[in-house]
């Protein structure tokens, strides 16, 4: 799933986004006031996979890794080698139910060292 959510991603397909994400899905995100962020949850698989093709059109030059976060598969946001971004996902009957994007440069620091 989440490999499939990084190819949509990156392909700014927004149907498959659409398609792999719960339509009751909620995404929130930790900037720690330090770096942009949404500060609400954003509520809904059609409203996430628009937000998220607003973030990769605002940084086109990211690269995304698919990393383990948390013990589950997740991804990392990379721009010119630095960790921007990291993503972990819930996942349910087969589509995604929750993501959380961690953004706060403290929380990202074992990203940067490893």
């Amino acid at each position: 799933m989440v490999r499939d959510f990084k190819r949509a991603w990156q392909a700014r397909d927004i149907e498959a986004l659409i398609g792999l994400l719960d339509p009751r899905a909620r995404a929130s995100a930790d900037g720690g006031g330090l770096v942009p962020a949404f500060l609400e949850p954003i509520h809904g698989g059609e409203r996430i996979a628009r937000t998220w093709l607003q973030i990769a059109a605002r940084s086109p030059a990211f690269t995304l890794l698919e990393r383990t976060v948390n013990g589950q598969p997740g991804l990392v946001a990379q721009l010119d080698g630095t960790v921007v971004s990291v993503y972990a996902f819930d996942i349910a009957d087969g589509l995604i139910t929750r993501i959380w994007a961690i953004r706060n440069p403290e929380k990202l620091r074992r990203w940067t060292a490893g």
